[in-house]
């Protein structure tokens, strides 16, 4: 990896877990364990001392205390005026709310439209039975569409973001019905806007991979409305949603002849978040929370080894992601002629990738 050079940085504790145990969630499952005050200063002390300490370019710092589910506290809002006393600016809020909370604290939606964005996404996986299964938690789908209704109520925007899946496939127009019956498309009342609603197919990374017998076809997907692919491309900014295994195996093939061979290719992300378990493990946002993405342990390694692990693709996740020909990832483990639908060769690339280290980890 090179240096980190990002403006800012993010380390996020998972202080009380999740409510959920989504089948496609990248992070996994941890444990609810919950973590104290003073742990989130402690770990925040940690990373500030090594940032005033070296040379490292990181002009600030944000403190966070969660990465799966936000708010899911009773004290959320003492935890957010804690965030913003340890972080160098407001703590950073996202279009990712706690749907759990928002069913059943009436409280949340007002206190989260002041301190975040006017828009929060709410998942479905498909009517009720279906959307249930892959929360792995009853009562998930009516607090989705509790949530909703909560946040019209206090003149925030929900956008709908639905999972493409086998399961999805004979209930797609139901859900359709469901949003005309509720007329979401009419109660988003700010000027110029509208409500969003998008379908994708599931990232194949952690749990995600444990559903890929779930994506379908090609040829399974012909059958969708304009209805959901239109909004869909137009929030995903794509013309072309999603393409067969096959095609996204011969455009990687294709771009390995003419790529130079010292070349590294990473897709970084917008913005660099360290995450750090309940257990103290340090995962970084550029792969999953899997044993080969493992950095350290913020008990045991100091913030300096965790940090040029990162830097010099000390750990197997990183070596294979920056240093592995991706023709050969696709050619000992990709279908060339698959007929299964991904959002692009990112996603193709990550699950060969996962393969490979998922194989060579077990050995």
């Amino acid at each position: 990896m090179p240096t980190i050079t990002k403006k800012q940085i993010g380390v996020a504790l998972d202080m009380h877990g999740c409510p959920n145990r989504c089948r496609h969630c990248y992070l996994g499952f941890g444990t609810n364990y919950k973590l104290t005050d003073d742990d989130l200063c402690w770990m925040a002390s940690q990373f500030r001392h090594y940032l005033e300490t070296t040379d490292i370019t990181v002009e600030s710092l944000y403190i966070q205390s969660w990465f799966r589910e936000p708010d899911f506290s009773d004290e959320y809002r003492h935890l957010y005026e804690l965030e913003d006393e340890l972080s160098d600016g407001k703590p950073e809020r996202y279009e990712l709310l706690s749907v759990w909370r928002l069913a059943h604290d009436k409280e949340y939606a007002s206190w989260a439209k002041s301190v975040g964005p006017d828009t929060c996404q709410i998942t479905f996986f498909g009517m009720e039975e279906t959307t249930d299964w892959f929360h792995r938690r009853k009562g998930a789908f009516k607090d989705a569409l509790t949530a909703t209704e909560r946040l019209l109520e206090v003149g925030m925007k929900p956008r709908w973001q639905i999972i493409l899946t086998k399961k999805l496939l004979p209930e797609m127009d139901d859900l359709l019905r469901l949003i005309d019956r509720l007329k979401l498309r009419k109660r988003v009342q700010d000027p110029g806007s509208e409500f969003q609603l998008f379908v994708h197919a599931p990232d194949p990374l952690h749990e995600g991979r444990k559903i890929e017998y779930l994506r379908p076809t090609a040829e399974e997907v012909t059958s969708l409305s304009e209805d959901i692919l239109i909004p869909s491309r137009k929030h995903l900014n794509r013309t072309t949603l999603w393409q067969t295994e096959g095609e996204l195996y011969a455009s990687i093939l294709k771009d390995e002849e003419i790529r130079p061979k010292d070349e590294r290719v990473l897709e970084e992300p917008q913005q660099f978040w360290f995450f750090v378990t309940n257990n103290w493990d340090v995962y970084s946002n550029v792969g999953t929370l899997e044993p080969w993405w493992k950095l350290g342990n913020l008990k045991t390694d100091s913030v300096e080894n965790i940090v040029r692990r990162f830097e010099k693709d000390e750990i197997p996740g990183l070596d294979v992601l920056l240093n592995y020909p991706r023709d050969r990832l696709a050619r000992e483990y990709g279908d060339p002629k698959g007929p299964k639908i991904y959002s692009g060769k990112g996603d193709l690339l990550n699950l060969y990738l996962a393969k490979y280290c998922e194989e060579t980890w077990k050995r």
